[in-house]
């Protein structure tokens, strides 16, 4: 075991697994140590040093050095066994931090790998050095992939487990389309156009709000291409997710109808109490606003990190009127107080019990025990309304269970009378015939002066017979 050796092995280890070269030496002072011990006995105490510069060894029994024959000869098979076994465990965890440190930088950037089988629905990407994780949760939905095919995904978490490194990778993660944003359009990487927010609903769509430092450069512009080209690899990536690109403005005035785009908003009302920002738009427009099952307002609410509320002029003039008079029926709380409640946003007992009860003091001018009663009141008044919703909400979930299973149930079809069935019909048939005949028969032996009163009789003893 001489000097050049040594750093042979250390250097060879440092370039084929990243490991550092102190880490090698010092994972070599473990294994030598253990092996002298395993020797000496527990008894002896003995210390061991590699310089790193010669790679030479010195080990110290009892304060007496080693000469490196004898240590040659100390370190028997028994001993070269424990060595290594020590030097492996701990070039494994060495490589193991390694790894986790190289890609614990790498949370949230971009990382390319290949499919090489699937678990329970869930994908192993094979990376550069490991293997990742994609879980189904993870994968866009819809998207179906194959073994041997090159994905790329983000990677949202890097965690150690035992002797290994696990990888979680993302195809849903909102990083994923800032990433291809910085990959597709040269302006993005460079910092010339910044993403300012992006919201993100994997599958269907995204909406990416951008601002550029460059008056000269239009955006939006830069970000969809010549023809949609740079957008269009994006949105192939992405499954044929949609991909909404919007102009950043620092003023809500702006940025909201330009989130809410496609659709065209009349008029932006902020409440900045409650952050929340109501947007009217036109009859014709709210469904658009709104979007499927509320995607689109969903998508703008997240995007410009207020609550947005859509509705139409007339549905604003009815809720405000409505809170009024639901608002006066509060101990203390005037008519004008009211309205001066309403004129900041606040609709419902909800939000009256969030308010800040300095805020109303001071709105109001009641006192503060004035205050707290306002308040009860709202809590109260909230959590009733509350109960109310979520059963009018499990009536309606139910209801259109109903309605699901009803429409998928197949239309009844006529089934024909079974043998069993058939003596029945036959039976009932006779019953009929012998019951006609014997009215005929008794019609024929009445006399005619007495047909009335043998009629009324027959009525009387046989309705069902008559009717028939």
């Amino acid at each position: 075991m001489n000097g050049a050796d040594v750093l042979r092995f250390v250097d060879a280890l440092h370039r084929d697994r990243n490991i550092d070269k102190s880490i090698v030496i010092e994972a070599l002072e473990q294994a030598v140590l253990s092996a002298a011990k395993k020797h000496y006995g527990e008894d002896f105490e003995v210390t061991v040093a590699i310089d790193q510069a010669t790679g030479k060894p010195t080990v110290l029994c009892d304060g007496k050095d080693i000469e490196p024959d004898m240590l040659g000869e100390i370190l028997g098979r028994i001993s070269s066994q424990t060595a290594k076994q020590v030097l492996m465990q701990r070039i494994r965890e060495a490589e193991r931090d390694s790894i986790f440190d190289e890609y614990e930088d790498l949370k949230g950037q971009l990382v390319t790998g290949t499919i090489t089988r699937f678990e329970g629905g869930s994908a192993l990407v094979t990376l550069s050095k490991i293997d990742g994780f994609l879980p189904k949760s993870e994968q866009i939905p819809g998207e179906s992939h194959r073994i041997g095919e090159r994905i790329r995904a983000v990677v949202i978490e890097v965690r150690k487990a035992g002797s290994r490194v696990k990888i979680i990778l993302s195809r849903t993660h909102p990083d994923l389309v800032l990433e291809l944003f910085k990959t597709e359009i040269p302006e993005v990487a460079e910092g010339i156009i910044e993403v300012r927010s992006l919201a993100r609903e994997a599958g269907y769509r995204s909406k990416v709000a951008v601002s550029c430092s460059d008056t000269k450069i239009d955006c939006v512009g830069a970000c969809v291409g010549v023809r949609g080209a740079r957008i269009k690899n994006i949105v192939d990536e992405l499954a044929g997710e949609r991909i909404d690109i919007v102009r950043w403005n620092d003023s809500l005035q702006v940025l909201v109808p330009n989130a809410m785009q496609p659709s065209e908003v009349e008029d932006v009302i902020l409440c900045q109490m409650l952050g929340r920002v109501i947007v009217l738009v036109r009859e014709d427009q709210l469904s658009l606003a709104i979007g499927k099952r509320g995607q689109n307002v969903r998508l703008a609410s997240k995007l410009v990190g207020w609550d947005i509320e859509v509705m139409t002029r007339d549905e604003l003039n009815e809720q405000l009127e409505k809170s009024v008079a639901a608002f006066s029926q509060v101990p203390h709380i005037t008519e004008e107080l009211a309205e001066n409640l309403v004129s900041q946003g606040f609709f419902s007992f909800y939000d009256l019990s969030v308010i800040e009860p300095d805020q109303l003091e001071e709105m109001s001018g009641c006192t503060a025990e004035q205050v707290e009663e306002i308040v009860a009141y709202a809590d109260v008044e909230s959590d009733k309304q509350e109960i109310e919703d979520n059963r009018r909400k499990a009536e309606l979930k139910l209801q259109r269970e109903i309605d699901a299973r009803a429409a998928a149930a197949p239309a009844k079809a006529e089934v024909p009378a079974t043998e069993e069935e058939a003596p029945a019909e036959v039976e009932v048939s006779a019953v009929t015939e012998d019951v006609a005949a014997e009215s005929s028969v008794a019609a024929e032996s009445t006399p005619p002066v007495a047909e009335a009163e043998q009629l009324t009789s027959t009525e009387s003893e046989h309705p069902a017979q008559v009717v028939e």
